[in-house]
């Protein structure tokens, strides 16, 4: 079955970097869909960062190129880096995956959650 399981998290200053890793099992990680996603306390979850096969990516704007998603096929994990952190960026971490749709693109709908890791941004 899928198993996602995040690594990397932690607490850190404000202005600093930290890079997340999934570590992917139980389905053809080259050819999904993934994905990285955070909640805050007491807000919902929201998308961070998308890749796709082809290894197209997709941020949401207010992010300002602040995070950089990459994938490694040959082992099965997903990474992403997080620059210039701010306490705003304080949240749990979840790694997400979806099979694509016919003809291999994808609506990053995603179905399958790793446990999630925390980040804290201290001022």
């Amino acid at each position: 079955q899928v198993h996602l399981e995040e690594s990397g998290g932690g607490s850190v200053q404000a202005g600093g970097s930290v890079t997340l890793s999934c570590a992917a099992s139980g389905y053809p990680f080259s050819g999904w869909c993934m994905g990285w996603l955070r909640q805050a306390s007491g807000k919902a979850r929201e998308g961070v960062a998308a890749i796709d096969p082809d290894g197209t990516t997709a941020y949401p704007d207010s992010l300002e190129g602040r995070f950089i998603v990459s994938r490694d096929d040959a082992k099965n994990i997903l990474y992403l880096r997080m620059n210039r952190l701010e306490p705003g960026d304080t949240a749990v971490y979840y790694c997400a995956t979806v099979s694509p749709l016919r003809g291999g693109s994808c609506a990053r709908d995603f179905v399958y959650y790793g446990q999630g890791t925390q980040v804290t941004v201290s001022p």
